[in-house]
């Protein structure tokens, strides 16, 4: 039963995926930008799943791996003090590979502002947990519009192009879109068998019961820290494709705001499930574009989808749109057995 469970969810996803490529050429160029935005933020809220929801460590400071792998795209592809980063970027990008270089920066650079900011956080539990990842992010936040010799402070970035993809040009939206596409279909694959894996049962149950995995002998502290280096890696993902995407870096994309929507994406879509995240990600940039064109305190609206989903879940015991459509389905099946 469960393996089948499992292969319907796959075929769906996969449907869903093949659904998404073949409709979203015959969008306008508006609804493929959002279509798009919404895989990039997908993954940075899939990242934080591995925190919150499979670990149950809810962080205010993924922002910053999201941030710091953003502008160190930028960076490279911008800024020709670095002469020898950016030399061999440009090789890179002579030979078709300038957008794997990309990734490998990006992805380093997250990698090890995790690792370290993992070292000073993961002893803290609950709300000092929270509160330290906040105030490690607003470190980077106060680089991004300080170190304006670097980042430009408030000005931000401008990057003049994308880079091709072994030889194919991904500046038009639509090949773009598929770019990213594939990048979100890798990310989620390997999400998947991390969550899968041994490692991410034993992140469950140190969630569920961490008094009683440490008395089985697991190492509560190494496991914590290898799911915060993931959780920052993939969000550097996120980041570089954010670059590439908005094609502008600047200081309001580390700051506290991101932190929140990518929490509250997690929270709302269904927490401990990948999918769920995405689903969030899907409403909240959703309403982002349309909304904030006629209210100007996004924030508040923000806020406000973020109580009303603790209070439902509170009310009908279940964590986002999943929770509450698993135990709708639950309840289903059981009234039809009952009647039977």
């Amino acid at each position: 039963m469960l393996l089948q469970n499992e292969g319907r969810r796959i075929a769906i996803v996969v449907g869903v995926f093949a659904v998404l490529a073949a409709v979203t050429p015959f969008l306008d160029l508006f609804l493929q930008s959002l279509v798009t935005e919404i895989l990039v933020f997908g993954i940075l809220a899939m990242s934080l799943d591995i925190l919150l929801g499979y670990t149950g460590l809810a962080s205010l400071g993924h922002a910053a791996y999201f941030g710091v792998a953003s502008y160190a795209t930028a960076i490279v592809m911008t800024k020709t003090s670095w002469t020898w980063t950016y030399a061999l970027y440009t090789w890179s990008s002579s030979a078709g590979l300038g957008i794997f270089y990309l990734f490998l920066i990006g992805i380093l650079v997250a990698l090890a502002f995790s690792a370290l900011f993992g070292l000073l956080a993961i002893r803290a539990k609950d709300v000092y947990f929270l509160m330290i990842t906040l105030s490690l992010a607003m470190i980077v936040w106060g680089l991004a519009y300080r170190w304006s010799a670097v980042t430009e402070g408030d000005n931000g970035i401008i990057v003049p192009g994308r880079p091709s993809f072994l030889g194919i040009s991904i500046m038009e939206g639509l090949p773009f879109f598929y770019f990213t596409l594939a990048v979100f279909s890798i990310c989620l694959g390997l999400l998947y068998l991390i969550v899968q894996s041994p490692f991410g049962r034993t992140l469950v149950g140190i969630r569920e019961r961490e008094e009683r995995m440490e008395m089985l002998g697991y190492n509560i502290w190494l496991h914590k820290y290898l799911a915060f280096i993931i959780a920052g890696t993939f969000s550097g993902i996120a980041g570089v494709m954010w670059t590439l995407y908005n094609l502008f870096v600047s200081p309001p994309d580390v700051e506290l705001i991101t932190s929140a929507e990518a929490l509250f994406m997690v929270a709302l879509g269904g927490p401990a499930t990948l999918i769920g995240p995405v689903i969030g990600a899907a409403i909240i940039r959703s309403l982002q574009q349309f909304v904030s064109i006629y209210v100007e305190r996004w924030p508040l609206i923000l806020g406000s989808i973020y109580i009303i989903t603790i209070i439902l879940s509170r009310l009908y015991g279940v964590d986002g749109i999943l929770g509450f459509l698993g135990k709708f389905r639950g309840t289903s099946a059981t009234a039809k057995t009952s009647k039977n």
